[in-house]
């Protein structure tokens, strides 16, 4: 999932306008796809059109998590050239990852929401072939997945997939009511959370009574192993990103725990023909995810961390000797999930000409390319700024980079203007509105109700399916704003949408989040 930097969508994070000239002055090279086809080699996303990064962000998916260990890579090759019955692979993995773990067996698949779908399919349909092929219609099953509250997150999707009604809970006297014999599993998401009055070992005590099985998604945790801290709190299985900080395949998961439901949730995966056979894994992945779980069972995880920290203070001692500018590794909370040191520098917006958010963007556009794990600043009135780097993917040489390039901005940056604001009397739009979304394929009617006082708005968006919820704005002259953010099961979705008033109607964009950019139009209800 991306986050922490509010200002930055997925698709939005390098491409948000305002900026682009400011980006031209310091040197952007366009990229266009060469002529001569596909370069295997240096250049290979060059040679389509797409210019590389340096992740000074973390493992997240949307700029491809991490980088795959030179050990990762020749297993891979190897798994390549030759066949095996998958069957017979998966049971070699398994015991192997059972012997390295310390688990009572593991499995790989196509990343850790794979695991959690296969998982959610396995407790439902167990390994009998005829309930396998009713899913998703779960008339008969089991279809009810309890979750604690704080565990709820834009990745349940790969629980809901199956139709199962989720059971949130809120509160530790709801938890023993809210088992019956329609629960199917429990899903807890590992974080601070999962040791507390809902953690894993209090929820998967009660869950045990009910036989009912527990899965925790630790998707970004470093591995643990022998015992594995989850499956020591009682968890009957647990799911891990293989693309994040062990370093495997992107495109993989690993699953470890009783060796029962994993292999049913096996059972319910490709190559088989059930549910999961969408969310086919290779052998490629399940050679190279095995790999790298070898591998960290040997990998130097102190020198790593020294490394690190090394290179976060190259960059802080570099940028450090621009006036104003100051520099700080922070270390990292108890959270097992992307452990690693950041560095944040600081500094005044208004003294530098330059906010943290512009440098983010301005690193993200040019040459070469940087992406930063955060920046703030925006002007005119929140010119404290900053932006922060973590070490966790670069490799040796990117940090020599990093450090001369936020150098070069901080002490001589581009210069950038203020926006410029509207001008007049705020157009009165109070009342009831309703909007016409496009969105490419597909559209949507929705209302809206605004309450104006003076420039300042709040009212009521109403959505298609999930009813109405707050919103708040402003209007300067013309132009009016206002944001809406509402939950749908585990996530939010927050818009924002911009507009020009021309009498009883209103034409703009919306914001969407990490879905992009539409635009909308209102008319006024009389």
């Amino acid at each position: 999932m991306f986050s922490g930097l509010r200002n930055f969508t997925r698709r939005g994070l390098f491409r948000q306008g305002g900026l682009l000239a400011a980006a031209q002055v310091i040197g952007t090279r366009t990229q266009t796809a060469s002529a001569a086809g596909l370069d295997i080699g240096p250049n290979l996303y060059r040679s389509i059109g797409v210019r590389p990064i340096i992740n000074a962000r973390g493992t997240f998916t949307i700029i491809t998590g991490s980088q795959t260990l030179p050990e990762v890579k020749r297993a891979m090759d190897e798994a390549s050239r030759g066949y095996v019955q998958m069957d017979e692979l998966m049971e070699g993995v398994g015991k192997r990852l059972a012997e390295l773990t310390g688990a009572e067996w593991g499995i790989v698949t196509a990343g850790c929401c794979a695991a959690i779908t296969h998982c959610t399919a396995a407790a439902i349909a167990g390994y009998n072939p005829e309930r396998m092929q009713r899913l998703p219609d779960l008339r008969g099953l089991k279809n009810e997945v309890v979750i604690p509250k704080y565990s709820r997150n834009v990745y349940d999707h790969a629980i809901r997939m199956l139709g199962v009604k989720v059971v949130t809970v809120s509160d530790p006297k709801d938890l023993e009511s809210a088992f019956s014999e329609r629960t199917a599993m429990v899903y807890i998401l590992g974080g601070p959370g999962d040791d507390g009055p809902l953690g894993t070992r209090v929820v998967a005590a009660v869950a045990k009574r009910h036989n009912v099985p527990t899965l925790v998604d630790a998707a970004a945790e470093i591995l643990t192993l022998k015992p594995n801290v989850h499956l020591e709190r009682g968890a009957t299985a647990v799911a891990y990103s293989g693309g994040k900080c062990i370093r495997g395949p992107q495109a993989a998961g690993l699953l470890l725990g009783e060796k029962n439901w994993l292999q049913s949730a096996w059972a319910n995966s490709a190559p088989h023909h059930a549910y999961g056979r969408s969310l086919k894994v290779g052998k490629e992945e399940i050679m190279g995810m095995l790999a790298a779980v070898e591998m960290w069972t040997k990998r130097d995880h102190q020198a790593e961390w020294h490394q690190w920290e090394a290179w976060l203070g190259d960059i802080a001692a570099k940028v450090k000797k621009i006036d104003g500018v100051t520099a700080e590794i922070k270390q990292p909370s108890a959270d097992l999930s992307n452990r690693t040191p950041r560095l944040v520098i600081q500094w005044d917006g208004m003294k530098r000409g330059i906010t943290g958010t512009e440098v983010h963007k301005l690193l993200g556009d040019t040459e070469p390319r940087i992406i930063l794990a955060s920046g703030s600043g925006s002007r005119p009135n929140e010119m404290a700024s900053s932006v922060s780097v973590v070490p966790y993917m670069l490799v040796p040489g990117e940090e020599k980079i990093i450090g001369d390039r936020l150098h070069a901005v901080l002490s001589n940056p581009p210069r950038f203007e203020n926006p410029v604001q509207p001008t007049g009397a705020p157009t009165a739009v109070s009342g009831p509105w309703t909007a016409h979304l496009e969105f490419g394929r597909g559209s949507a009617v929705n209302g809206f109700h605004l309450e104006q006082d003076g420039d300042k708005l709040k009212g009521e968006y109403s959505t298609e399916f999930f009813g109405a919820f707050p919103l708040t704005g402003s209007v300067a002259a013309n132009t009016v704003r206002f944001r809406t953010s509402y939950p749908i099961e585990g996530q939010h979705l927050n818009w924002m949408f911009t507009g020009i008033v021309n009498g009883d109607r209103i034409s703009g964009t919306v914001n969407m989040g990490e879905y992009g950019e539409t635009t909308w139009t209102a008319e006024k209800r009389r």
